[in-house]
């Protein structure tokens, strides 16, 4: 699980967009709809831009206050589509099997820019996305009604995508009480939706998970998981305390700093950054560890480099002492990982 604080911006601007362009369709001026949102329009289209929960969430705010829309949450949820999530998105499509689509959507989850957690189980004959807004000072009771009802549209559509255009919820279920105009929700999400529940449900038969995939494909599907893996490694690079760490370490890997250097560039002692690094489950000797395997993998992988060369890049004086980390990092020693990736790369192609 990526640890990014709300102003961090690890995200992708995508979210944003889809709610804008939706408000844009309205009648709703850019600035109006990305009030306290320091994007640009240009920045809006962009695959490179990055953004922060707490954009996130003061743009869902600005779009619950502006549009006339009583459903625009989920009529914009029903506009995302595989295809808008990129690599998470193709990965979905080319699961070769349904429980295996669901347990990669949980699982790379936050390639989506979650405002909310997921979580799903099979129980009584029927599948269960169980969705829970974050903790965030901004969502109120109107701003968390917003979330669920637009995770509902996004879940509905991808399923749609994958499981084909009839598909339907058998029931919703929702933590808040009936609205004013609760009347209506039945005819407006297609299922029965129940309110004052324990949990934020969507519910599908689960004979539906039996199915195959239509563009499931199992070496497509391992290929755009390897990718996916290095999109969460890239997002982890940058998020909390321990990204800020990484970022100064990358800086000169081949003269890595220590804890006490890196504690000045942070601006508090080497005890702080330790305690502070504690209180996100890690420590600085792990950072360092893993970010040091990180590049070693991808050195082996994907360049020519000697073991000498990598050893001396990374920072090991001693070419031993590295081939000592790696086997204890990934229980190979260099050479035998790097012909070991080789061969799985062919046999994938």
């Amino acid at each position: 699980m990526v640890k990014a604080g709300p102003d961090e911006k690890v995200y992708p601007v995508v979210k944003i967009a889809m709610v804008v362009n939706a408000l844009a369709a309205e009648g709703v001026a850019l600035k109006d709809a990305l009030a306290g949102v320091a994007i640009s329009k240009e920045a809006l289209s962009s695959p490179a831009t990055r953004v922060s929960l707490n954009e996130v969430v003061r743009c869902y705010g600005n779009a619950a206050r502006l549009s006339r829309d009583p459903r625009f949450a989920y009529h914009v949820g029903l506009k995302f589509h595989v295809s808008t999530y990129g690599m998470y998105g193709f990965a979905i499509l080319s699961s070769a099997n349904f429980r295996q689509t669901m347990q990669f959507a949980v699982r790379y989850h936050q390639l989506a820019t979650p405002v909310a957690e997921i979580s799903f189980k099979e129980e009584r004959q029927r599948g269960v996305w169980t969705i829970a807004p974050i903790a965030h000072p901004r969502i109120d009771a109107v701003l968390y009604r917003f979330i669920v009802e637009m995770q509902f549209g996004i879940h509905v559509s991808l399923h749609r995508d994958i499981m084909g255009p009839a598909f339907r919820p058998r029931e919703l279920t929702v933590t808040y009480g009936p609205p004013v105009d609760a009347q209506h929700y039945r005819q407006a999400f297609e299922s029965d939706v129940r309110f004052d529940r324990p949990d934020n449900r969507l519910m599908f038969d689960a004979r539906l998970l039996d199915g195959a995939p239509d563009l499931g494909a199992e070496i497509t599907y391992a290929e755009l998981v390897k990718l996916c893996d290095g999109l969460m490694e890239e997002m982890q690079l940058h998020a909390g305390l321990a990204g800020k760490v990484r970022k100064i370490l990358l800086v000169n890997s081949a003269r890595p700093a220590g804890v006490k250097v890196v504690a000045q560039r942070l601006h508090m002692t080497a005890r702080t950054l330790r305690r502070k690094l504690r209180a996100e489950k890690t420590s600085f000797r792990k950072v360092t560890d893993e970010l040091k395997m990180s590049m070693a993998i991808k050195y082996l992988r994907d360049t020519e480099l000697t073991v000498d060369e990598i050893a001396h890049l990374l920072g090991y004086g001693d070419t031993a002492n590295f081939r000592r980390a790696f086997r204890r990092w990934t229980k190979r020693g260099p050479l035998e990982f790097r012909g070991l990736s080789r061969r799985v790369g062919r046999a994938a192609a």
